[in-house]
């Protein structure tokens, strides 16, 4: 019971603290969203050097790095989370938090589709609903909202293709992710050295305000990184899975309530389709693995 209140704990506050990023960005909406993206990148990188000092799992990145199929893999996870956080960053910065968090909304259902696609599962016929009802949501939002529906659905497939590939690699997150990040370091250094050659940047030319939240984007990513690791280790994938909500929940709160952003009516109706269709797919998953179990109990 107490490792699982502590699972519960875990996954709280790596949630939460997700959610809450688009705080944390709005504090840098005075700088270019691919300058922020590569000071994410570039300070990421000796934070979970850090980590993996103190946990001692440096063996498991030469591992990695030895081998080619992961290796490939990684560079594929490495452009999909570069496009997932520039677009999330650009999102915050443009005042799109609603559809940004609706990206997310979509991740679980948009999970389900690449499984079928990357890993031929095959679909239950209340799965194949709440994929339709997703599907129905997103023409929906394409065809009536005047929002950015492309950053809704860039969002959404990127993490959900993210999650996907990764289910291919033999790692940790903190092995995973410092891995990822140095690869694409040497594309963030030469992006920063240009701004600061030619004077664009922010950094070290505007307050220390700016830079010191820009180094810290390193730490901001890292730590609900941890968290979350913590977690997995204390509590099944599909309570972590069902507690995943509480991140769009709070950004898209942020988003109306917040940042006052404007909520159309399509986009409206989006929402409650999708949710609709989370609703359905989280609650015939947990019937789906009760219904598995049951005969093992008996």
């Amino acid at each position: 019971m107490h490792n699982a209140l502590t699972g519960y704990s875990y996954a709280v506050a790596a949630y939460v603290i997700w959610g809450l990023f688009p705080v944390y960005w709005k504090w840098l909406s005075h700088v270019e969203a691919l300058e922020v993206l590569a000071h994410r990148i570039v300070w990421t990188v000796p934070f979970v050097a850090l980590v993996l000092t103190v946990v001692g799992r440096w063996h498991r990145v030469g591992t990695v790095i030895k081998d080619r199929q992961q290796m490939l893999t990684l560079t594929v996870t490495t452009v999909l989370i570069a496009v997932n956080w520039g677009i999330y960053i650009w999102a915050v910065n443009h005042d799109q938090v609603v559809q940004a968090s609706l990206g997310y909304f979509l991740t679980p259902l948009l999970s389900v589709l690449l499984g079928m696609l990357l890993f031929h599962e095959r679909l239950r016929m209340w799965q194949w609903i709440a994929l339709a009802m997703a599907a129905a949501g997103v023409v929906n939002q394409l065809v009536f909202s005047h929002a950015p529906s492309w950053v809704s659905l860039g969002v959404g497939l990127s993490f959900a293709g993210y999650g996907a590939l990764r289910k291919l690699v033999s790692c940790d997150s903190a092995t995973g992710l410092f891995v990822e990040t140095m690869l694409l370091t040497p594309v963030a250094l030469a992006w920063m050295w240009w701004l600061s050659g030619t004077g664009s940047g922010a950094f070290l030319h505007t307050d220390w305000t700016t830079d010191s939240l820009l180094v810290l984007g390193g730490v901001v990513t890292g730590t609900p990184l941890l968290f979350y690791v913590a977690a997995a280790k204390r509590l099944p994938l599909a309570t972590l899975g069902f507690i995943f909500y509480l991140t769009p929940t709070i950004q898209f709160l942020l988003g109306v309530l917040v940042y006052d952003e404007p909520l159309e009516l399509a986009q409206s109706i989006t929402f409650v389709v999708i949710w609709a269709g989370l609703v359905l797919h989280t609650t015939e998953g947990r019937l789906h693995a009760r219904r598995v179990v049951a005969p093992e109990v008996t």
